[in-house]
Protein backbone atom coordinates (compact mmCIF):
# COMPACT_ATOMS: atom_id res chain seq x y z
CA UNK A 1 0.00 0.00 0.00
CA UNK A 2 1.41 3.39 -1.02
CA UNK A 3 1.76 6.34 1.35
CA UNK A 4 -0.93 8.16 -0.62
CA UNK A 5 -3.43 5.28 -0.32
CA UNK A 6 -2.70 4.98 3.41
CA UNK A 7 -3.42 8.69 3.82
CA UNK A 8 -6.77 8.53 2.01
CA UNK A 9 -7.79 5.36 3.83
CA UNK A 10 -7.05 7.02 7.16
CA UNK A 11 -8.94 10.14 6.09
CA UNK A 12 -11.96 8.06 5.03
CA UNK A 13 -11.99 6.21 8.35
CA UNK A 14 -11.79 9.52 10.20
CA UNK A 15 -14.72 10.93 8.20
CA UNK A 16 -16.81 7.80 8.72
CA UNK A 17 -16.03 7.86 12.41
CA UNK A 18 -17.11 11.50 12.71
CA UNK A 19 -20.31 10.86 10.75
CA UNK A 20 -21.15 7.91 12.94
CA UNK A 21 -20.78 9.78 16.21
CA UNK A 22 -23.90 9.64 18.35
CA UNK A 23 -24.23 12.61 20.73
CA UNK A 24 -26.47 10.50 22.99
CA UNK A 25 -23.91 7.71 23.34
CA UNK A 26 -22.02 8.76 26.44
CA UNK A 27 -19.96 7.04 29.11
CA UNK A 28 -21.66 7.12 32.51
CA UNK A 29 -19.24 4.84 34.39
CA UNK A 30 -17.66 7.68 36.35
CA UNK A 31 -20.86 9.59 37.08
CA UNK A 32 -22.13 9.47 40.65
CA UNK A 33 -25.80 10.09 41.29
CA UNK A 34 -27.09 10.05 44.85
CA UNK A 35 -30.89 10.24 45.06
CA UNK A 36 -32.90 9.42 48.16
CA UNK A 37 -36.28 7.77 47.61
CA UNK A 38 -39.10 8.43 50.06
CA UNK A 39 -42.38 6.51 50.00
CA UNK A 40 -44.71 9.01 51.62
CA UNK A 41 -47.77 7.13 50.45
CA UNK A 42 -46.71 3.88 52.12
CA UNK A 43 -45.76 5.79 55.29
CA UNK A 44 -49.24 7.32 55.47
CA UNK A 45 -50.86 3.98 54.83
CA UNK A 46 -48.96 1.91 57.40
CA UNK A 47 -47.76 4.20 60.23
CA UNK A 48 -49.31 4.46 63.64
CA UNK A 49 -50.02 7.83 65.25
CA UNK A 50 -46.65 8.49 66.89
CA UNK A 51 -44.66 7.28 63.87
CA UNK A 52 -46.71 9.40 61.48
CA UNK A 53 -46.20 12.56 63.55
CA UNK A 54 -42.47 11.90 63.63
CA UNK A 55 -42.32 11.36 59.86
CA UNK A 56 -44.42 14.42 59.06
CA UNK A 57 -42.15 16.62 61.18
CA UNK A 58 -39.19 15.21 59.27
CA UNK A 59 -40.93 15.89 55.96
CA UNK A 60 -41.55 19.51 56.96
CA UNK A 61 -37.80 20.02 57.12
CA UNK A 62 -36.29 17.51 54.70
CA UNK A 63 -38.77 17.82 51.82
CA UNK A 64 -40.60 21.02 52.70
CA UNK A 65 -41.89 21.79 49.20
CA UNK A 66 -43.25 18.29 48.67
CA UNK A 67 -44.86 18.27 52.12
CA UNK A 68 -46.65 21.55 51.39
CA UNK A 69 -47.65 20.30 47.94
CA UNK A 70 -49.08 17.05 49.31
CA UNK A 71 -50.84 18.40 52.39
CA UNK A 72 -51.91 21.74 50.99
CA UNK A 73 -52.55 21.19 47.28
CA UNK A 74 -53.21 17.47 46.80
CA UNK A 75 -54.94 16.24 49.95
CA UNK A 76 -56.23 19.69 50.93
CA UNK A 77 -55.44 19.01 54.59
CA UNK A 78 -53.27 22.04 55.21
CA UNK A 79 -50.56 22.53 57.84
CA UNK A 80 -52.14 20.87 60.86
CA UNK A 81 -50.80 20.45 64.39
CA UNK A 82 -49.11 17.25 65.55
CA UNK A 83 -52.18 16.15 67.45
CA UNK A 84 -54.34 16.49 64.34
CA UNK A 85 -52.05 14.86 61.75
CA UNK A 86 -53.07 11.27 62.29
CA UNK A 87 -56.77 12.11 62.36
CA UNK A 88 -56.56 14.18 59.18
CA UNK A 89 -54.72 11.46 57.28
CA UNK A 90 -57.03 8.78 58.65
CA UNK A 91 -60.08 10.74 57.54
CA UNK A 92 -58.60 10.94 54.04
CA UNK A 93 -58.01 7.19 53.87
CA UNK A 94 -61.45 6.47 55.34
CA UNK A 95 -63.14 7.48 52.11
CA UNK A 96 -64.27 4.27 50.38
CA UNK A 97 -62.93 5.22 46.96
CA UNK A 98 -59.60 6.45 48.39
CA UNK A 99 -59.30 3.21 50.37
CA UNK A 100 -59.70 1.14 47.20
CA UNK A 101 -57.39 3.45 45.28
CA UNK A 102 -54.73 3.04 47.94
CA UNK A 103 -55.11 -0.74 47.86
CA UNK A 104 -54.44 -0.73 44.12
CA UNK A 105 -51.43 1.55 44.53
CA UNK A 106 -50.02 -0.56 47.34
CA UNK A 107 -50.45 -3.74 45.32
CA UNK A 108 -49.22 -2.51 41.94
CA UNK A 109 -46.25 -0.59 43.31
CA UNK A 110 -45.29 -2.85 46.17
CA UNK A 111 -41.79 -3.29 44.75
CA UNK A 112 -40.37 -0.04 43.39
CA UNK A 113 -36.77 -1.25 42.97
CA UNK A 114 -36.91 -1.28 39.15
CA UNK A 115 -38.57 2.13 39.06
CA UNK A 116 -35.90 3.60 41.32
CA UNK A 117 -33.13 2.03 39.27
CA UNK A 118 -34.54 3.44 36.01
CA UNK A 119 -34.96 6.93 37.48
CA UNK A 120 -31.42 6.90 38.89
CA UNK A 121 -30.05 5.66 35.57
CA UNK A 122 -31.92 8.40 33.72
CA UNK A 123 -30.45 11.10 35.94
CA UNK A 124 -27.03 9.50 35.67
CA UNK A 125 -27.18 9.84 31.88
CA UNK A 126 -28.46 13.41 32.17
CA UNK A 127 -25.63 14.31 34.53
CA UNK A 128 -23.11 12.79 32.15
CA UNK A 129 -24.28 15.37 29.60
CA UNK A 130 -24.80 18.25 32.04
CA UNK A 131 -22.32 17.87 34.86
CA UNK A 132 -22.80 21.39 36.23
CA UNK A 133 -26.59 21.36 36.52
CA UNK A 134 -28.34 20.56 39.78
CA UNK A 135 -30.12 17.28 40.41
CA UNK A 136 -32.84 16.15 42.83
CA UNK A 137 -32.02 15.17 46.36
CA UNK A 138 -35.25 13.25 46.85
CA UNK A 139 -37.86 11.51 44.74
CA UNK A 140 -41.05 11.16 46.78
CA UNK A 141 -43.79 8.66 45.93
CA UNK A 142 -47.25 9.79 47.01
CA UNK A 143 -50.92 9.98 46.16
CA UNK A 144 -51.48 13.30 44.43
CA UNK A 145 -55.22 12.61 44.12
CA UNK A 146 -54.86 13.12 40.36
CA UNK A 147 -53.30 16.57 40.69
CA UNK A 148 -50.08 15.75 38.82
CA UNK A 149 -48.04 12.82 37.56
CA UNK A 150 -44.66 14.32 38.43
CA UNK A 151 -44.12 17.70 40.09
CA UNK A 152 -40.59 19.09 40.42
CA UNK A 153 -39.40 21.63 42.97
CA UNK A 154 -36.00 23.17 43.74
CA UNK A 155 -34.53 20.01 45.21
CA UNK A 156 -37.17 17.30 45.08
CA UNK A 157 -39.69 15.54 42.83
CA UNK A 158 -43.15 14.33 43.83
CA UNK A 159 -44.51 11.37 41.90
CA UNK A 160 -48.26 10.69 42.01
CA UNK A 161 -48.39 6.90 41.76
CA UNK A 162 -52.14 6.88 41.19
CA UNK A 163 -51.46 8.40 37.77
CA UNK A 164 -49.79 5.18 36.62
CA UNK A 165 -52.32 2.51 37.55
CA UNK A 166 -53.40 2.03 33.94
CA UNK A 167 -56.60 3.03 32.11
CA UNK A 168 -58.16 -0.43 32.47
CA UNK A 169 -57.84 -0.51 36.27
CA UNK A 170 -61.27 -0.42 37.91
CA UNK A 171 -60.57 2.61 40.12
CA UNK A 172 -59.42 4.55 37.07
CA UNK A 173 -62.33 3.48 34.88
CA UNK A 174 -64.67 4.74 37.62
CA UNK A 175 -63.37 8.30 37.46
CA UNK A 176 -66.11 10.56 36.03
CA UNK A 177 -65.55 11.12 32.31
CA UNK A 178 -66.75 14.72 32.47
CA UNK A 179 -63.73 15.53 34.67
CA UNK A 180 -61.24 12.89 33.59
CA UNK A 181 -61.52 12.46 29.84
CA UNK A 182 -60.73 9.11 28.24
CA UNK A 183 -57.62 10.46 26.53
CA UNK A 184 -56.34 11.49 29.96
CA UNK A 185 -57.03 8.05 31.41
CA UNK A 186 -55.36 6.43 28.40
CA UNK A 187 -52.13 8.20 29.37
CA UNK A 188 -52.04 6.65 32.84
CA UNK A 189 -49.58 3.96 31.78
CA UNK A 190 -46.83 2.85 34.17
CA UNK A 191 -44.37 2.77 31.26
CA UNK A 192 -44.33 6.57 31.24
CA UNK A 193 -43.42 7.02 34.92
CA UNK A 194 -39.63 7.30 34.70
CA UNK A 195 -39.88 9.43 31.56
CA UNK A 196 -42.27 11.83 33.32
CA UNK A 197 -39.90 12.22 36.27
CA UNK A 198 -36.99 13.24 34.05
CA UNK A 199 -39.13 15.48 31.83
CA UNK A 200 -40.57 17.24 34.86
CA UNK A 201 -37.13 17.94 36.29
CA UNK A 202 -35.66 19.13 32.99
CA UNK A 203 -38.63 21.42 32.40
CA UNK A 204 -38.51 22.90 35.90
CA UNK A 205 -34.78 23.16 36.51
CA UNK A 206 -32.84 22.84 33.25
CA UNK A 207 -35.06 24.33 30.55
CA UNK A 208 -37.96 26.34 31.97
CA UNK A 209 -40.39 27.32 29.22
CA UNK A 210 -40.02 30.98 28.20
CA UNK A 211 -42.92 33.28 28.97
CA UNK A 212 -43.01 34.74 25.48
CA UNK A 213 -41.84 33.94 21.97
CA UNK A 214 -43.07 32.75 18.58
CA UNK A 215 -44.50 29.35 17.81
CA UNK A 216 -41.21 28.33 16.17
CA UNK A 217 -39.21 29.41 19.21
CA UNK A 218 -41.42 27.33 21.50
CA UNK A 219 -41.22 24.37 19.13
CA UNK A 220 -37.43 24.32 19.27
CA UNK A 221 -37.50 24.86 23.02
CA UNK A 222 -39.75 21.84 23.50
CA UNK A 223 -37.62 19.95 21.00
CA UNK A 224 -34.56 20.47 23.17
CA UNK A 225 -36.43 19.34 26.29
CA UNK A 226 -37.50 16.11 24.57
CA UNK A 227 -34.01 15.58 23.18
CA UNK A 228 -32.60 15.87 26.71
CA UNK A 229 -35.18 13.33 27.89
CA UNK A 230 -34.05 11.13 25.01
CA UNK A 231 -30.47 11.61 26.20
CA UNK A 232 -31.55 10.43 29.64
CA UNK A 233 -33.07 7.26 28.19
CA UNK A 234 -31.19 6.66 24.93
CA UNK A 235 -32.24 3.02 24.62
CA UNK A 236 -36.01 3.22 25.12
CA UNK A 237 -38.57 3.26 22.31
CA UNK A 238 -38.88 6.75 20.87
CA UNK A 239 -42.64 6.95 21.36
CA UNK A 240 -42.12 6.76 25.12
CA UNK A 241 -39.98 9.91 25.03
CA UNK A 242 -42.89 12.00 23.77
CA UNK A 243 -45.59 10.00 25.54
CA UNK A 244 -47.25 8.67 22.40
CA UNK A 245 -48.64 5.28 21.55
CA UNK A 246 -46.73 3.45 18.80
CA UNK A 247 -49.64 4.15 16.44
CA UNK A 248 -49.60 7.90 17.17
CA UNK A 249 -45.82 8.08 16.89
CA UNK A 250 -45.86 6.36 13.49
CA UNK A 251 -48.65 8.69 12.33
CA UNK A 252 -46.63 11.73 13.40
CA UNK A 253 -43.55 10.48 11.54
CA UNK A 254 -45.53 9.76 8.38
CA UNK A 255 -47.16 13.18 8.44
CA UNK A 256 -44.15 15.23 9.56
CA UNK A 257 -43.64 16.88 6.17
CA UNK A 258 -47.35 17.63 5.78
CA UNK A 259 -47.50 19.23 9.22
CA UNK A 260 -44.47 21.38 8.42
CA UNK A 261 -46.05 22.47 5.14
CA UNK A 262 -49.27 23.30 6.97
CA UNK A 263 -47.38 25.61 9.35
CA UNK A 264 -45.62 27.28 6.42
CA UNK A 265 -48.73 27.67 4.28
CA UNK A 266 -50.77 29.07 7.18
CA UNK A 267 -47.89 31.39 8.16
CA UNK A 268 -47.96 30.08 11.72
CA UNK A 269 -44.26 29.67 12.47
CA UNK A 270 -43.78 33.17 13.83
CA UNK A 271 -47.18 33.85 15.34
CA UNK A 272 -47.28 35.04 18.94
CA UNK A 273 -50.91 34.10 19.58
CA UNK A 274 -51.19 32.21 22.85
CA UNK A 275 -54.18 30.12 21.77
CA UNK A 276 -52.36 28.86 18.69
CA UNK A 277 -49.33 27.93 20.77
CA UNK A 278 -51.49 26.21 23.35
CA UNK A 279 -53.13 24.15 20.62
CA UNK A 280 -49.74 22.93 19.44
CA UNK A 281 -48.21 22.08 22.81
CA UNK A 282 -50.91 21.18 25.31
CA UNK A 283 -52.12 17.66 26.05
CA UNK A 284 -55.44 16.60 24.61
CA UNK A 285 -57.14 14.00 22.43
CA UNK A 286 -55.51 15.48 19.28
CA UNK A 287 -53.87 18.68 18.04
CA UNK A 288 -56.62 21.28 17.42
CA UNK A 289 -56.83 22.40 13.79
CA UNK A 290 -55.32 19.15 12.52
CA UNK A 291 -56.82 15.72 11.72
CA UNK A 292 -58.41 14.19 14.80
CA UNK A 293 -56.85 10.82 14.01
CA UNK A 294 -53.45 12.36 14.75
CA UNK A 295 -51.92 12.81 18.24
CA UNK A 296 -51.78 15.86 20.47
CA UNK A 297 -48.73 18.12 20.95
CA UNK A 298 -47.55 17.96 17.35
CA UNK A 299 -45.70 21.22 17.95
CA UNK A 300 -43.55 19.43 20.51
CA UNK A 301 -43.06 16.50 18.15
CA UNK A 302 -41.91 18.62 15.23
CA UNK A 303 -39.57 20.66 17.44
CA UNK A 304 -38.03 17.40 18.65
CA UNK A 305 -37.60 16.18 15.07
CA UNK A 306 -35.89 19.45 14.17
CA UNK A 307 -33.46 19.12 17.05
CA UNK A 308 -32.80 15.45 16.25
CA UNK A 309 -32.01 16.31 12.65
CA UNK A 310 -29.78 19.20 13.67
CA UNK A 311 -27.78 16.95 16.00
CA UNK A 312 -27.50 14.23 13.34
CA UNK A 313 -25.91 16.83 11.05
CA UNK A 314 -23.79 18.35 13.84
CA UNK A 315 -22.83 15.24 15.77
CA UNK A 316 -19.71 16.86 17.19
CA UNK A 317 -21.90 19.08 19.41
CA UNK A 318 -22.49 18.18 23.02
CA UNK A 319 -25.90 18.56 24.62
CA UNK A 320 -24.53 21.44 26.67
CA UNK A 321 -23.58 23.20 23.43
CA UNK A 322 -26.97 22.37 21.88
CA UNK A 323 -28.67 24.11 24.78
CA UNK A 324 -27.11 27.41 23.70
CA UNK A 325 -27.87 27.09 19.96
CA UNK A 326 -30.41 29.71 18.89
CA UNK A 327 -33.80 28.47 17.77
CA UNK A 328 -33.50 30.22 14.40
CA UNK A 329 -30.29 28.35 13.62
CA UNK A 330 -32.03 25.02 14.12
CA UNK A 331 -35.16 26.20 12.30
CA UNK A 332 -33.22 27.31 9.20
CA UNK A 333 -31.26 24.05 9.09
CA UNK A 334 -34.40 21.89 9.10
CA UNK A 335 -35.30 20.01 5.92
CA UNK A 336 -38.25 17.71 5.37
CA UNK A 337 -38.29 14.61 3.23
CA UNK A 338 -41.49 13.54 1.49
Amino acid sequence: MTLKSIFFTSLLLLILSACGNDPLDIDTSNVKMDISYIDMDEAFRSSDSSTLVKLVNEYKIEIKDVYEYEFGHCLNIGDVSDSAVFGAVSDFFADKYIHRLEQKMGSQFKDKSKIKAKITDGFTHLKAHFSNEKYPKHVVFLNSLFRSSAASFDNDIAVGLEQYLGPKTDVIKELPTNEYYQWYKDGMEAKFLERDVLASWILANHMPVPKSGSLAEFMIHWGKILYFVEGSFPDVDKELIIRYSKKDYDWALENEASFWQYLVDQKLLFVLDEKTKANMFQEGPFTPGLPEKGPDRLGQFLGWRMVQQYMENNSDLTLEELKEVGYNTILQAYETTE
